[in-house]
């Protein structure tokens, strides 16, 4: 069972990035997929979440409007496209499978993150 996160990387405020997630190994059809992020001496903290079907779709108030969840069923992936990024988005970004939207649980599964740097 592995979620592959990529996109991450170094850009500047206002700049836009689309991070993916690869889920491979399972079928997690009955899962929410999620991002989470967590900002450098913070918690982690939830971005977004979307079915695999793409119906239910959750943001967090932060990024609403700003950050986009899709799916592609054909190739296992979701993904986050994040717009008119700021210094204060950058944190590292993980994937989750998860039976719940929020809660953190012990049974989740998690991609390895992938770092996202917004400079000013």
């Amino acid at each position: 069972v592995q979620l592959q996160a990529s996109g991450g990387g170094l850009v500047q405020a206002g700049d836009s990035l689309r991070l993916s997630c690869a889920a491979s190994g399972r079928t997690f059809s009955s899962y929410y997929m999620r991002w989470f992020r967590q900002p450098p001496q913070k918690e982690r903290e939830f971005m977004a979440a979307i079915t695999w079907s793409g119906s239910n779709i959750y943001y967090a108030d932060s990024v609403k409007g700003r950050f986009t969840v899709s799916v592609d069923n054909a190739k296992n992936t979701v993904y986050l496209q994040m717009d008119s990024l700021k210094p204060e988005d950058t944190a590292v970004y993980y994937c989750s499978a998860s039976r719940f939207v929020l809660h953190q649980a012990g049974n989740d599964y998690w991609g390895q993150g992938t770092q996202v740097t917004v400079s000013s």
